[in-house]
């Protein structure tokens, strides 16, 4: 039975957000009979709830409170209101997700001493390393139940994977197959077998993918140790006069102002969110924002390289049947420099549905070419280009200097310039996505560069040094001992593969560290 925990009650560690991050975390540490206030700012939906409609399931998970964006990314022109797409419900963005879940290269936690210098980047190494993270992935996969991993089953391969796949082998590609993904192919740990509807990242109405809303909130809950309180969106966060935070200030669902208690508080909003509410939360003794001595709150924001291609062929190809991101081509994730960048990047299906493929094809106004490539839509294949985005400083979220939210807080300010070797690694992808396609008989290739993004990480970034980053090894913020970090933020290189994985696994293992901290009485 779910704990319900006083306002005053100070042993509490306050988690704020409930996705895998948060989700995980709360689950951790409150099977381990920790007491734990889970605050998220949206609100609780059930599986019955949701729909197998694009349009209608993006404007009930979807953050839409009001950013800004500027900088030269292509984003700042096709969205400059809707920058990232972050979900804003129980669940956060597990609920949306399309399950890839992918473990980070041994070079990818390593880059400034694997890559070197780069001039207008701000590599630093990850002061882990994949082997000391490799049993926390084991338990995020056995969590999770990701196919290909651990002896769980991949999923079939559709019509649409089969498409990929020919093209791939026909270029001379070899690591190519469905996905590893947070699905399951049958009904294991209580959780319902696929049924090959396709609309994953609509919320999936059966639970067949894994995600904190259906598994780990519950399971928290399930303890007695755990309250979630939704609809209670942080304003700022609160510390004595050592330094040490006491607690959080929180608008309810009726827009009153709540002030709960916390012996320990793990910031979970992701990484346009946390960033925001360090910034937000300067006194006069962090005039600079929380855990802000570095200067680093906000900076080095990565959202990874990003942009589609979609082929027309003759003959039907119906991309929006079978699971929804089934098929991979990672021959590119290798570090190889001779391609002219570092780093490396993915070619995962990308399949959409007919509204928001017509929608979101090609940015800006109709006319008879886009009509006829609509047109075409049972015949074409998808493909997501994702790949490693250099951190740079001078990106980075900000406070906006004149707009507020509907509590009065300053809204963020998403700012991103694209590193040339952003630009020189998405003009290969889409060369090599064009061949693949056009290798097995594609009529006509369409570009979509960039959409809101998706994967947020690194802008309260993990260091060894305090000068170089906000949060230590596990997440624990260098400045205050009670204060962590627990989402994707806390990144030091985005690598080239989805984050959500890798965000489980440092939950995992920030748990154990918190837990271990809590019993020496050292936080």
């Amino acid at each position: 039975m779910a704990a319900k925990f006083d306002l005053n009650d100070s042993s509490v560690v306050v988690i704020i957000g409930s996705g895998a991050g948060g989700g995980t975390l709360a689950n951790e540490l409150a099977r381990k009979g920790i007491s734990v206030v889970v605050l998220e700012a949206g609100r609780r939906m059930e599986m019955a709830e949701f729909k197998n409609d694009e349009i209608g399931m993006f404007g009930a998970f979807t953050w839409l409170d009001p950013r800004t964006t500027s900088g030269s990314w292509y984003v700042t022109k096709t969205s400059p209101d809707l920058p990232v797409w972050t979900c804003k419900l129980v669940g956060g963005t597990t609920v949306h997700w399309g399950a890839c879940a992918l473990r980070f290269q041994e070079h990818e936690f390593k880059t400034r001493t694997r890559y070197g210098a780069i001039a207008g980047a701000n590599l630093l190494d990850w002061p882990i390393d994949l082997k000391e993270l490799a049993p926390y992935y084991d338990r995020a996969e056995l969590r999770m139940g990701v196919t290909g991993t651990h002896g769980i089953p991949r999923l079939p391969a559709s019509n649409h994977g089969k498409v990929l796949f020919a093209g791939a082998k026909k270029l001379g590609y070899t690591k190519y197959e469905t996905t590893n993904m947070a699905i399951n192919p049958v009904p294991r740990d209580g959780r319902a077998g696929c049924q090959q509807t396709g609309f994953c990242v609509q919320g999936c109405t059966f639970g067949a993918k894994w995600s904190t809303l259906h598994i780990d909130i519950p399971q928290a809950e399930a303890t007695g140790k755990a309250e979630v309180r939704p609809e209670s969106q942080v304003l700022r966060i609160e510390h004595d006069a050592s330094g040490k935070v006491t607690g959080v200030v929180y608008a309810d669902a009726a827009g009153n102002l709540q002030r709960q208690k916390a012996r320990i508080v793990a910031l979970a909003a992701n990484s346009i969110e946390s960033p925001r509410l360090l910034l937000n939360s300067s006194s006069s003794k962090f005039p600079q924002g929380l855990a802000n001595s570095s200067g680093q709150v906000g900076k080095n924001y990565m959202r990874h390289m990003t942009s589609t291609v979609f082929a027309i062929f003759d003959k039907p190809v119906h991309m929006y049947r079978g699971t929804a991101q089934s098929g991979i081509v990672m021959d590119e994730a290798r570090l190889d420099t001779k391609r002219g960048f570092v780093g490396g990047y993915q070619m995962e299906l990308l399949p959409q549905g007919l509204p928001s493929f017509a929608t979101n094809l090609v940015p800006g106004g109709w006319g008879r070419d886009r009509a006829s490539i609509i047109d075409s839509y049972a015949n074409i294949a998808g493909v997501w280009l994702v790949g490693e985005d250099l951190p740079r400083e001078t990106n980075r979220i900000t406070l906006h200097p004149n707009r507020k939210d509907k509590f009065g807080m300053p809204i963020p300010n998403v700012h991103s310039d694209d590193h040339p070797n952003d630009l020189a690694m998405q003009k290969h992808a889409l060369a090599q996505a064009d061949a693949l396609y056009k290798s097995i008989g594609a009529k006509r290739t369409v570009h979509r560069l960039p959409f809101p993004s998706t994967h947020n990480m690194g802008t309260n970034r993990m260091s060894e040094k305090p000068a170089d980053g906000v949060v230590n090894r596990f997440g624990q913020t260098h400045d205050i001992k009670n204060l962590f970090v627990s989402d994707g933020s806390q990144f030091t290189s985005s690598g080239g593969e989805n984050p959500t994985l890798t965000i489980v696994a440092l939950a995992i293992r920030q748990a154990e560290h918190i837990a271990g901290q809590m019993s020496k009485g050292e936080i």
